[in-house]
């Protein structure tokens, strides 16, 4: 991902932000046949403060990304959307995409199958936990001897970066006047109407007003 100074995220929180709140991410590694990509939830490690994450992949993608052998690359992608450069009034102008993304890249750990099973707990956790009835993995109809059998088809990871870019194009180079109006469309009703994306500017512009990243 090409950088620019003027969309860099360099904010540890901010960035841990973006991954928690988009875990669906894609893993891609550069194996002998070519570049490789699989898709997988991974979350940051509760353990851990920094940028260090979590996850697994189901077997044999642990072989086809020659996973704990080589370099993986995982990318995060938040909120994005076309822009209009009719949004911008009456200047020169063309169409755009807005976006958040994360990179993150080193070669991972493996981790045990105890360790695995904890990720994996940790993950139905997160997400059935917003069900009215969750459907937790330990739980019944689910045995331990059920669980373990599919866990043993998965390989979990633990990744520590060694290379982080990160990056927030929301229309920062544009005037607070445009960005205001660009937030403004984004909201209305319309064919690229976008509040996620016009969330994620308004977090972004009032932390610039507030002399924050």
């Amino acid at each position: 991902m090409r950088q620019n100074p003027s969309f860099t995220l360099a904010d540890v929180p901010e960035i841990r932000r973006v991954i928690e709140a988009n875990p669906w991410a894609t893993i891609m590694s550069a194996a002998d046949e070519g570049l490789v990509a699989s898709h997988y939830a991974v979350l940051l490690d509760d353990a851990r403060d920094d940028l260090t994450v979590v996850g697994h992949v189901g077997r044999p993608d642990d072989l086809i990304h020659g996973m704990g052998a080589r370099e993986l690359l995982i990318v995060f992608q938040g909120p994005h959307g076309y822009i209009s450069p009719g949004w911008y009034g009456d200047v020169p102008a063309v169409p755009t995409w807005n976006y958040t993304a994360v990179h993150l890249a080193g070669v991972p750990e493996i981790l045990t199958a105890e360790e695995n099973l904890v990720v994996l707990d940790r993950l139905v956790e997160r997400f059935e936990s917003r069900m009215p009835e969750p459907r937790r993995m330990w739980e019944r109809p689910n045995d331990p001897a059920y669980v373990e059998r599919l866990a043993a088809g998965t390989v979990g990871f633990r990744l520590t970066p060694t290379r982080i870019v990160a990056k927030r194009k929301l229309s920062q180079n544009k005037s607070p006047e445009t960005i205001e109006t660009v937030i403004a469309a984004l909201t209305d009703d319309g064919p690229y109407t976008n509040p996620a994306l016009a969330a994620e500017m308004r977090r972004a512009q009032d932390a610039r007003r507030g002399g924050k990243q």
